[in-house]
């Protein structure tokens, strides 16, 4: 806004004849010196018009520069679509769990944690990274379970590939198919007999996984639907190996194996994309996962006390806003006198950075709900995708190109 500057009139002595006079010889200069300026003025504009239309120097448009930028093309989200079926809130929980060394204990509160979730409303429940297990290399062999491969993994399409029954398979004595789960994958199969029992979709965090058939060990996350069938199974990309003279050194490689693909499931809640703690360092992980039509990015993790404080939420709210998607971390809590402390902090994050919901370092459940319409709402706003430069840089997501090429 403009601000009116009121001054004073002008008061002294009548102009003399000689003043007057000076002012006419000053005002013929000045009359010389405008013509000079008008003058040049002229020939700016002959210039002007030889020089392009300002219009000629917006950035390039989206089909001549955003083609190329994802590879394979992008897909949309289902939850872009107004057709869909799916649901446009979704009420979830993150279930900041305390973890000791008792599996069976574990396993319990886990079961009683999810129950509650269920009786809130909740949809979606998400457990924290490691949460059967103490978060340490002495721990993870012996905790170890054997998982099958998951039959409603992501094929590149958008769609799940499904395996059937065979006439003697048994089931689990919750009345559960055992869809690839080992039968000694007691957390697992929890999880599953949990999901269908209480129609809620369920990212179980993590637990140590052992291979069958090399005997190698992964950090590894399972994604059940509300009917109880594992759709995906996501094994952690980026080992957390750390040194921070002074402060924390850890090598998760000592015991660990990085799985080799990424993990995006189609749900009753929505198309998740999955990573685990250390992953949410990568955004060419989430970036992928994205370009895969994920709405939301889930990371079990377990940040710790030197790492936490400065880069936990930071780095979930950048990939949230980078996407715009929305972030769900899990974290246990923070258990005194254990020999890892985990941050805690579980957190939801919307796609314009917002911080939906979060809690401290205690025991608990963090409970919120995410409006699906809001990445409708970001991308419309600020239509990054159309905007990238694929003239200048690429994103590459070599297991999609590979699938689609079989």
């Amino acid at each position: 806004a403009r601000h009116c500057v009121r001054r004073p009139p002008m008061r002294g002595a009548p102009m003399t004849a000689a003043a007057f006079a000076a002012s006419l010889g000053l005002l013929a200069v000045s009359h010389r010196g405008c013509g000079r300026l008008a003058s040049r003025l002229r020939g700016l504009d002959r210039v002007t018009a030889r020089r392009p239309s300002s219009s000629s120097f917006a950035p390039p448009s989206a089909s001549s520069s955003s083609a190329g930028a994802r590879r394979p093309a992008p897909l949309a989200p289902p939850c872009l679509d107004e057709n869909s079926s799916l649901p446009s809130k979704v009420k979830v929980a993150l279930l900041q769990l305390p973890v000791g060394e008792d599996k069976s204990l574990n396993i319990a509160n886990a079961r009683a944690a999810i129950e509650d979730a269920a009786r809130e409303g909740a949809a979606l429940v998400v457990l924290p990274e490691m949460w059967n297990c103490p978060y340490g290399n002495d721990s993870f062999p012996s905790y170890a379970e054997i998982i099958g491969p998951a039959p409603g993994r992501w094929t590149g399409g958008g769609g799940t590939q499904t395996t059937t029954k065979k006439d003697d398979e048994d089931e689990t004595p919750d009345g559960v198919r055992d869809g690839g789960i080992g039968s000694d994958a007691e957390s697992v199969a929890m999880l599953s007999a949990s999901a269908a029992r209480l129609g809620v979709v369920v990212v179980g965090g993590s637990v140590p996984e052992r291979c069958a058939d090399t005997g190698a060990l992964y950090n590894t996350c399972c994604v059940f639907d509300s009917d109880g069938c594992l759709l995906g199974k996501h094994r952690k990309t980026h080992l957390f190996d750390v040194d921070i003279p002074g402060e924390i050194s850890f090598k998760e490689s000592d015991t660990l194996s990085p799985g080799a693909e990424l993990t995006v499931v189609d749900t009753a809640v929505g198309r998740l994309g999955v990573g685990i703690c250390f992953d949410v360092r990568f955004p060419e992980l989430a970036m992928a996962c994205a370009n895969r039509g994920a709405q939301i990015m889930v990371y079990p993790g377990a940040f710790n006390t030197v790492t936490g404080p400065l880069h936990w939420e930071l780095l979930q709210r950048a990939r949230a806003v980078d996407n715009q998607m929305f972030v769900l971390t899990c974290s246990p809590s923070r258990v005194p006198g254990a020999g890892y402390q985990a941050w805690g902090h579980s957190t939801a994050v919307g796609p314009w950075a917002e911080i939906i919901a979060t809690t401290d370092e205690k025991p608990g459940t963090v409970h919120c709900e995410l409006d699906m319409a809001q990445i409708r709402v970001r991308r419309r706003n600020m239509p990054l995708e159309k905007q990238r430069r694929g003239d200048v840089y690429e994103l590459r997501d070599l297991g999609a190109l590979e699938k689609r090429r079989l």
